[in-house]
């Protein structure tokens, strides 16, 4: 069995996803609920749902970003880029459509 070593930023990484969770759990829902429609839609409204998802997604990556920057800018620049590679690894394994574009934001 293979054990992953925890980053230096593990524990604030895990406080700011379980804040994020709690705050934006409309973000999250809203996505989730989006992607639902679509699955359930018929060819001739999918096109368009499938958009409102990806706005959903694109929100919420957002509100992930913006909480990354404002403490990644507390870091040195070698800090900064540790600890923002360890939070898109770990926000795209709990939040994976967030996660996908997280680090083109």
């Amino acid at each position: 069995m293979r054990f992953r070593r925890r980053g230096r930023f593990a524990d604030v990484i895990a406080r700011q996803l379980d804040l994020f969770e709690r705050e934006h759990a409309d973000a999250i829902a809203e996505a989730r609920e989006r992607l639902e429609a679509y699955h359930r839609a018929g060819r001739d409204e999918a096109e368009e749902l499938y958009g409102d998802y990806v706005d959903a997604v694109e929100a919420g990556t957002e509100l992930l970003a913006d909480m990354r920057w404002e403490y990644r800018r507390t870091l040195d620049d070698a800090a900064a880029d540790e600890y923002e590679a360890e939070f898109n690894r770990a926000a795209a394994r709990r939040f994976p459509p967030f996660g996908l574009e997280l680090g083109n934001r």
